[in-house]
Protein backbone atom coordinates (compact mmCIF):
# COMPACT_ATOMS: atom_id res chain seq x y z
CA UNK A 1 0.00 0.00 0.00
CA UNK A 2 1.41 3.39 -1.08
CA UNK A 3 0.47 6.68 0.50
CA UNK A 4 0.87 10.45 -0.37
CA UNK A 5 4.15 11.68 1.04
CA UNK A 6 2.27 14.35 3.39
CA UNK A 7 0.17 11.69 5.21
CA UNK A 8 3.44 9.88 6.20
CA UNK A 9 5.33 12.71 7.36
CA UNK A 10 2.57 14.25 8.52
CA UNK A 11 1.74 10.93 11.00
CA UNK A 12 5.34 10.88 11.21
CA UNK A 13 5.87 14.61 12.84
CA UNK A 14 2.44 14.02 15.42
CA UNK A 15 4.08 11.17 16.69
CA UNK A 16 7.57 12.52 16.96
CA UNK A 17 6.13 15.84 18.50
CA UNK A 18 4.40 13.22 20.84
CA UNK A 19 7.40 11.41 21.66
CA UNK A 20 9.85 14.78 22.11
CA UNK A 21 7.35 16.07 24.94
CA UNK A 22 7.03 12.98 26.86
CA UNK A 23 10.85 12.43 26.59
CA UNK A 24 11.23 16.11 28.03
CA UNK A 25 8.20 16.21 30.83
CA UNK A 26 10.29 12.81 32.13
CA UNK A 27 13.52 13.88 31.91
CA UNK A 28 12.75 17.52 33.52
CA UNK A 29 11.10 15.67 36.67
CA UNK A 30 13.41 12.03 36.60
CA UNK A 31 12.25 11.56 40.23
CA UNK A 32 8.69 11.62 39.83
CA UNK A 33 9.39 9.54 36.47
CA UNK A 34 11.78 7.25 38.37
CA UNK A 35 8.76 6.86 41.63
CA UNK A 36 5.85 5.88 38.52
CA UNK A 37 8.37 3.67 37.12
CA UNK A 38 9.30 1.86 40.58
CA UNK A 39 5.30 2.21 41.55
CA UNK A 40 4.63 -0.01 38.15
CA UNK A 41 6.76 -3.21 40.75
CA UNK A 42 8.38 -4.21 37.61
CA UNK A 43 11.33 -2.98 37.75
CA UNK A 44 13.63 -3.34 41.14
CA UNK A 45 13.14 -0.32 42.71
CA UNK A 46 17.07 0.44 42.77
CA UNK A 47 19.87 1.44 40.78
CA UNK A 48 18.51 -0.11 38.11
CA UNK A 49 15.20 1.92 38.01
CA UNK A 50 17.30 5.26 37.54
CA UNK A 51 18.66 3.58 34.64
CA UNK A 52 15.62 2.68 33.28
CA UNK A 53 14.11 6.57 34.16
CA UNK A 54 16.83 7.54 32.44
CA UNK A 55 17.06 5.05 29.65
CA UNK A 56 13.52 5.21 28.51
CA UNK A 57 12.83 8.98 27.38
CA UNK A 58 16.60 9.66 25.78
CA UNK A 59 14.61 6.14 23.85
CA UNK A 60 11.52 8.19 23.04
CA UNK A 61 14.04 11.33 21.98
CA UNK A 62 15.69 9.13 19.66
CA UNK A 63 12.90 7.62 18.21
CA UNK A 64 11.34 10.90 17.50
CA UNK A 65 14.52 12.40 16.09
CA UNK A 66 14.53 9.25 13.94
CA UNK A 67 10.95 9.23 12.29
CA UNK A 68 11.35 12.65 11.01
CA UNK A 69 14.83 12.11 9.67
CA UNK A 70 13.76 9.79 5.94
CA UNK A 71 17.08 7.95 6.18
CA UNK A 72 16.11 6.39 9.43
CA UNK A 73 12.34 6.96 9.91
CA UNK A 74 12.24 3.06 9.58
CA UNK A 75 14.70 2.73 12.89
CA UNK A 76 12.50 5.36 14.65
CA UNK A 77 9.00 3.35 13.52
CA UNK A 78 11.17 0.01 15.09
CA UNK A 79 12.19 1.98 18.17
CA UNK A 80 8.49 3.70 18.81
CA UNK A 81 6.85 0.20 18.60
CA UNK A 82 8.91 -1.49 20.65
CA UNK A 83 8.86 1.48 23.32
CA UNK A 84 4.99 1.62 23.12
CA UNK A 85 4.88 -2.29 23.09
CA UNK A 86 7.30 -1.98 26.32
CA UNK A 87 5.03 0.15 27.94
CA UNK A 88 1.98 -1.03 27.06
CA UNK A 89 2.97 -4.68 27.91
CA UNK A 90 4.06 -3.41 32.25
CA UNK A 91 0.14 -0.95 31.81
CA UNK A 92 -1.57 -5.09 30.78
CA UNK A 93 0.49 -6.69 33.53
CA UNK A 94 -0.58 -4.08 36.33
CA UNK A 95 -4.31 -4.13 35.32
CA UNK A 96 -4.02 -7.79 35.38
CA UNK A 97 -2.99 -7.30 39.36
CA UNK A 98 -5.70 -5.37 39.66
CA UNK A 99 -3.21 -2.10 40.24
CA UNK A 100 -6.01 0.73 38.38
CA UNK A 101 -4.97 3.40 40.78
CA UNK A 102 -1.36 3.96 39.12
CA UNK A 103 -0.80 6.93 37.27
CA UNK A 104 0.46 6.08 34.01
CA UNK A 105 3.74 7.43 34.36
CA UNK A 106 3.25 9.07 30.67
CA UNK A 107 4.83 12.76 31.85
CA UNK A 108 2.98 15.93 32.07
CA UNK A 109 -0.95 15.99 32.05
CA UNK A 110 -0.93 12.24 31.29
CA UNK A 111 0.76 11.71 35.35
CA UNK A 112 -2.93 12.59 36.23
CA UNK A 113 -4.29 9.63 34.56
CA UNK A 114 -4.69 6.02 35.89
CA UNK A 115 -3.73 2.74 34.60
CA UNK A 116 -6.90 1.65 32.35
CA UNK A 117 -7.99 -0.38 28.99
CA UNK A 118 -8.50 2.81 27.74
CA UNK A 119 -4.83 3.46 27.88
CA UNK A 120 -4.08 0.67 26.46
CA UNK A 121 -6.23 0.96 23.31
CA UNK A 122 -4.56 4.36 23.12
CA UNK A 123 -1.12 2.59 22.81
CA UNK A 124 -3.09 0.34 20.12
CA UNK A 125 -4.27 3.36 18.24
CA UNK A 126 -0.33 4.95 18.48
CA UNK A 127 0.69 1.85 17.07
CA UNK A 128 -1.44 1.50 14.13
CA UNK A 129 -0.37 5.09 13.62
CA UNK A 130 3.38 3.95 13.45
CA UNK A 131 2.25 1.75 10.68
CA UNK A 132 1.29 4.44 8.50
CA UNK A 133 4.62 5.58 9.33
CA UNK A 134 6.09 2.44 7.93
CA UNK A 135 3.98 2.36 4.86
CA UNK A 136 5.71 2.87 1.68
CA UNK A 137 5.06 6.70 0.31
CA UNK A 138 3.99 7.19 -2.88
CA UNK A 139 7.10 8.62 -5.51
CA UNK A 140 6.49 12.75 -5.31
CA UNK A 141 8.34 15.51 -4.50
CA UNK A 142 6.93 17.49 -1.60
CA UNK A 143 6.63 21.35 -2.29
CA UNK A 144 5.85 24.42 -0.01
CA UNK A 145 2.40 23.96 0.86
CA UNK A 146 3.16 20.14 1.81
CA UNK A 147 5.31 20.79 4.54
CA UNK A 148 2.90 23.67 5.47
CA UNK A 149 0.22 21.30 5.75
CA UNK A 150 2.50 18.57 7.43
CA UNK A 151 3.81 21.37 10.13
CA UNK A 152 -0.13 22.63 10.99
CA UNK A 153 -1.28 18.83 10.28
CA UNK A 154 0.99 17.28 12.93
CA UNK A 155 0.35 20.45 15.19
CA UNK A 156 -3.58 19.82 15.09
CA UNK A 157 -3.23 15.82 15.58
CA UNK A 158 -0.94 16.37 18.71
CA UNK A 159 -3.82 18.88 19.68
CA UNK A 160 -5.95 16.16 19.42
CA UNK A 161 -4.21 13.51 21.50
CA UNK A 162 -3.63 15.97 24.38
CA UNK A 163 -7.50 16.80 24.34
CA UNK A 164 -8.22 12.70 24.21
CA UNK A 165 -5.67 11.94 26.70
CA UNK A 166 -6.78 14.90 28.78
CA UNK A 167 -10.54 13.27 28.96
CA UNK A 168 -9.00 9.88 29.89
CA UNK A 169 -7.68 11.21 32.62
CA UNK A 170 -10.92 13.11 33.85
CA UNK A 171 -13.17 9.82 33.15
CA UNK A 172 -11.91 8.21 36.88
CA UNK A 173 -13.35 11.64 38.18
CA UNK A 174 -16.60 12.27 36.62
CA UNK A 175 -17.11 8.52 37.45
CA UNK A 176 -16.42 9.70 41.49
CA UNK A 177 -18.63 12.38 41.12
CA UNK A 178 -21.52 11.14 39.48
CA UNK A 179 -21.38 8.27 41.96
CA UNK A 180 -21.37 11.41 44.67
CA UNK A 181 -24.47 12.51 43.33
Amino acid sequence: MTLDPVVTHLVAAALAMLLLVGAWQKMRDQMAFRTALEAYDIVPANSLSALFAWLLPCAEALAAVALVIDGTRTYGVMLAALLLCVVTAAVIINLLRGRTDLGCGCGGIEDEQTLSWALVARNGVLLGLLAVVAAEPAARTLNWLDYLTVALGACALYGLYAMLNQLLANQPRLTRLRSLA
